[in-house]
């Protein structure tokens, strides 16, 4: 191992200092550094020169020309959001308050993704924005990734591939298997995105298009990914009563393409799956014994947020919204979906029926201007408000809003929750936008998560109720995400390694953030830096934005 005072003297070679000695350009003093390792925490030093750290341990034997003395305060590498949907949030405004004063330095958006896109998706997408507006002006997500880091962004940010988007490009919306010639153009565009820089294909099997995906298809386009090195991440198939079968189709993929496997937001979704969480994770645990890499990831939170198509049965979706829309005005399908969307199914899964209830659940997210005075209100209120049932009203509010309607569902075990933050291999993500209290994002109400997420973690699970240690905590949000991913130099605070860092107080940080008042941020964090860019100071947002697009193993420069 080469010693800190060694390494600090070849980064800082030929670096002029007053005085004739060495200068570093931020020495912070008197911290309490957790490394990322999961190790217990040690006081001393950190030393960065540009954008990476140059010393790390006791009373740095260098000056900065800016010092900064924390007195105390916990220093770790910043956090990883593992599943963030900021792709929209991020062009209109690039500064990420929300997560920013959570600490978190990296947004990974998984998933979908926002390209390649046809023609013809580049015009729906644009048909389908709500509250943010933006032209559409990539193809590849390569392209998109270009455009957010030519805006100018706070966080670090990383994407994978759609398998949805992908077929998209090829089949559009139906609902049929590829032929050979198909499967071979989805591999392909899987192939142009991991070469743009995609960390690994990621998709959503409960929704559609992903949900017509068999897992044939999706191993053929996931091995593309693990020629790269990627990694695939998925929205798995059923979060409820199949939920175990769910697990074993990733446990398959993850053996049959040899590629890592990430299960977004793991969760036992309604009270009657909540018995299945433990044999869930001992199948999990079994196949990681046996050298499969799977590992999940999760949100702090026992309401999962979604919109009204995860209550309705795929094949009235088929085809997108537009086809959705018109079956859902013909008095005969109405009909159809008052059985099916009241009736329990094996064929296809219903947040509505997992919530128990039409008062569990919160209507968040409009984009018809007539229909924003019912943000915040449950689908029984509003049901009562209309004098129509539960169902009629979710097929109505579809039509009217022209979008899928923005809904959180409360579904979770308190218990379980608990049980997958003791999971070594669990990290963390929000499942949503971040955002700030101001401006567009008033116009509609997101899920707490937004807001709160890390924060809800290391207040509530770490300090009241010691569900993990700090150390722990820390190791979960920073390197574990950052070795998954196969990040370099990202997820330790170490010398040679990017200055992303989060100083925070353990004794105060927590999310403020609720149903009802969901925008407020959290508290606790005071300094963040990204790239060695300060980007918060004594917990206000300096305007900088230092953010960088991370690109995967696979990566080839077109200079």
């Amino acid at each position: 191992m080469i010693l800190p005072e060694i390494l600090l003297a070849v980064l800082l070679a030929g670096l002029p200092g007053e005085g004739g000695g060495q200068a570093c350009d931020l020495v912070i003093r008197n911290a309490v550094i957790y490394d990322g390792t999961g190790a217990s925490p040690q006081r001393g030093d950190i030393a960065l020169n540009a954008d990476t750290i140059a010393y790390v341990g006791p009373a740095a034997p260098v000056r900065g020309r800016r010092e900064l003395d924390v007195h105390g305060l916990a220093v770790s590498p910043g956090f990883v959001n593992m599943l963030s949907h900021s792709e929209e949030s991020l062009i209109a405004d690039g500064r990420s308050e929300s997560d920013i004063r959570q600490g978190v330095t990296l947004e990974v958006f998984g998933e979908s993704s926002m390209g390649p896109l046809t023609d013809t998706l580049k015009l729906e997408a644009a048909a389908m924005q709500s509250d943010i507006r933006y032209p559409v002006d990539w193809t590849t997500l390569g392209e998109y990734l270009d455009h957010l880091a030519a805006r100018g962004i706070a966080t670090n940010v990383a994407s994978f591939i759609g398998a949805g988007t992908v077929r998209a490009n090829v089949l559009h919306y139906a609902a049929r298997p590829p032929t050979a010639a198909e499967l071979d153009r989805e591999k392909a565009l899987v192939r142009q995105g991991m070469e743009e820089g995609a960390l690994g294909l990621t998709t959503a099997l409960l929704y559609v298009p992903d949900v017509y995906i068999s897992t044939r298809e999706l191993t053929a386009m996931a091995a593309v990914a693990g020629e790269y090195g990627g990694r695939l991440t998925a929205h798995i198939r059923s979060e409820g009563k199949h939920l175990p079968d769910a697990v074993r189709e990733m446990i398959d993929v993850a053996r049959d393409a040899h590629v890592g496997v990430e299960i977004y937001h793991l969760k036992a979704s309604g009270r009657d799956s909540w018995p299945l969480l433990d044999p869930v994770l001992h199948l999990i645990d079994s196949a990681r014994e046996a050298g499969i890499d799977i590992t999940a990831d999760i949100y702090t939170y026992t309401a999962a947020a979604t919109g009204l198509d995860g209550a309705m049965p795929p094949w009235v979706q088929e085809g997108g919204y537009g086809a959705w829309a018109k079956r859902l005005k013909d008095p005969a399908v109405r009909e159809r979906l008052k059985r099916e969307m009241t009736t329990p199914s094996d064929s296809w899964e219903s947040y509505y029926s997992e919530a128990g209830s039409p008062e569990n659940v919160l209507l968040v997210a409009f984009k018809n201007p007539k229909l924003k005075p019912l943000t915040g209100k449950t689908l029984a209120e509003v049901a009562a408000m209309r004098g129509t049932s539960p169902v009629e009203t979710m097929m109505d509010l579809v039509i009217e809003d022209s979008t899928r309607v923005g809904t959180i569902y409360f579904l979770m075990s308190e218990e379980n929750v608990r049980k997958e933050i003791r999971c070594s291999w669990v990290s963390f993500g929000s499942d949503e936008a971040s955002q700030a209290p101001e401006g567009v994002f008033l116009k509609s109400n997101p899920h707490p998560r937004a807001y709160g997420n890390v924060a809800r973690l290391l207040g509530r699970y770490v300090r009241e109720e010691h569900v993990i240690t700090l150390q722990e905590a820390v190791r979960r949000l920073t390197s574990l995400p950052a070795k998954n991913l196969k990040l370099r130099k990202r997820g330790y605070i170490r010398p040679g390694y990017y200055a992303d860092m989060v100083v925070f107080n353990p004794a105060l940080v927590k999310d403020l953030a609720t149903y009802a008042r969901p925008h407020q941020y959290a508290e606790g964090v005071v300094d963040v830096f990204v790239n060695g860019v300060q980007v918060l100071a004594d917990g206000r947002h300096t305007g900088a934005t230092p953010g960088r697009i991370l690109r995967g193993p696979g990566y080839k420069s077109p200079h």
